[in-house]
């Protein structure tokens, strides 16, 4: 019998019509250390954010029967993916499912950085009345810069062209055809011209933060910052020095350096609007990941990609 780690929750969906396949899955979240020891009982694991799929892990994974390795989300930095396929390991996202989950909390956070509904929601809640400091920007008119433009930063342009926004973006294999009512632009030019920037790409240790020091002091007097990417592509010291003097106006961070947030300097700041990385967070992207999650299982086992059941 086929059997299914689910490391990471997943929906129940997901769950119900891999079982309905004859196959097992175990849903049991082990640690990083009792995975090297239980990954060989498994042909196939499941994980989100949570779980960091690496070599140890990996070498264990290839001693038994591991031959699948499903990312539930888009990104794959918490996976050795390179290594994997050399053990012969296959390794599968689900890019399409959390695109619009994700660009809805990006502009959410516009809108609640640009109206300050991120600060009055606390201080009314102190018994404060700060109307005549609360005076925001409307996005109209605004010019949005993009940095990253694959899926999500195109739901993100999307969105934010039909609330009357000039959208520029950055992307690394250039200008993307089908896009010309969106502005490709260097990203120094990006980081120029934009009254908000959105980032929407993978942390690579190796390349650092996309916005560092240097970044920060390219950018207009009064810019607001969202990350609803990966904690580590903004520098948050960087980022907390540029909010104190006054050259950033407002953050909006979904994603952290360290998970669970443990900052304080970020929990308390009351320039940042905060969420618990939670940009795929809704039903309707979760159905979707559990979909996905059953099409890569079941073509990888049966070589058929025919869902039986949607979520």
């Amino acid at each position: 019998m086929i059997r299914i780690l689910a490391n990471d929750k997943i929906s129940d969906c997901a769950v119900k019509n891999i079982r309905d396949l004859g196959y097992e899955v175990t849903e049991h979240h082990y640690s990083q250390e009792e995975l090297v020891e239980e990954i060989r009982k498994y042909d196939a694991i499941v994980v989100r954010s949570a779980t960091k799929i690496r070599k140890e892990i990996i070498d264990a994974g290839a001693k038994g029967n591991l031959s699948l390795i499903v990312r539930a989300g888009v990104g794959l930095d918490n996976i050795d993916v390179d290594y994997a396929k050399s053990m012969g390991i296959e390794v599968q996202n689900t890019p399409t499912a959390s695109s619009s989950a994700v660009a809805e909390l990006t502009i959410g956070h516009m809108f609640s950085l640009s109206r300050n509904i991120y600060i009055s929601n606390v201080t009314m809640r102190k018994g404060e009345w700060n109307k005549k400091a609360y005076k925001g920007i409307e996005l109209n008119g605004k010019t949005l810069g993009i940095i990253g433009f694959g899926r999500i930063g195109q739901e993100v342009a999307k969105r934010a062209y039909a609330l009357g926004m000039k959208v520029l973006y950055n992307n690394r294999s250039g200008a993307k055809k089908g896009f010309e009512e969106y502005s490709y632009a260097t990203k120094d030019e990006l980081l120029k011209k934009s009254d908000f920037i959105t980032l929407h790409v993978p942390f690579i240790k190796e390349n650092g933060p996309v916005l560092d020091t240097k970044e920060f002091s390219k950018m207009k007097d009064g810019v607001m910052i969202i990350n609803a990417a990966r904690g580590g592509v903004v520098n948050e010291k960087a980022l907390l020095k540029a909010l104190d003097e006054g050259k950033v106006s407002a953050a909006a961070i979904d994603v952290f350096e360290e998970e669970p947030l443990a900052s304080e300097e970020i929990m308390n700041h009351d320039k940042i609007s905060l969420t618990p990385h939670i940009g795929a967070s809704t039903q309707e992207a979760q159905d979707r990941i559990g979909e996905e999650i059953f099409e890569k299982v079941k073509k990888h086992f049966e070589n058929k990609e025919e869902v039986y059941v949607h979520c």
